[in-house]
């Protein structure tokens, strides 16, 4: 293994880093050289030749800690392959997979500099026995779209095994 692959994460309740672990693991065996980190524990790039980025979308947004690590290595994630994923909806709804990928879209148009080799949605997970404050009060609100919402798990691991294997060999086509 002789390159070096940061994949970087940020998740508010653990579903986004466990779609992480897998990415990184289809990379792995794929022979590439891996570090797997929350976005927010990342101090430096100067050791990676290549970033995967992870991260919830909420409300049309990307997760805080990724916006702030877009805008801190701005400069070097222009220069050298990186790809993205966001897991965003939680349920199998057409109207819901549009909205999650027009907020995305919005986002990534904020930044003209970024260029990802590879971009994707996966759906989420939602546990409203883990909610914490404050989305545990929203989810009391009767007009909240929380409120009153199953249990779900739209992530499909077939598809981001998928994902990530085709990305290995995106990335090692640009290294």
């Amino acid at each position: 293994m002789t390159t070096q692959v940061l994949v970087a994460f940020a998740t508010k309740y653990g579903s986004t880093q466990e779609v992480a672990e897998t990415v990184a693991g289809v990379l792995r065996e794929r022979g590439l050289a891996v570090d797997l980190q929350p976005m927010r524990k990342v101090r430096a790039l100067a050791d990676y030749r290549a970033v995967v980025l992870g991260a919830p979308i909420y409300i049309g947004s990307l997760h805080k800690d990724a916006q702030q690590f877009l805008a801190r290595y701005q400069e070097t994630l222009s220069k050298q392959p990186t790809a993205i994923f966001a897991l965003g909806p939680t349920r199998d709804d057409k109207t819901e997979w549009e909205e999650v990928r027009a907020g995305l879209d919005q986002e990534l148009a904020k930044l003209s500099w970024f260029k990802p080799i590879a971009l994707e949605i996966f759906g989420g997970k939602y546990d409203p026995t883990k909610l914490r404050f404050p989305d545990s009060l929203l989810k009391s609100l009767p007009a909240s779209p929380l409120h009153d919402a199953p249990a779900s798990d739209l992530r499909d691991w077939t598809a981001i095994r998928t994902w990530a294997n085709d990305l290995a060999a995106k990335l090692e086509s640009a290294l």
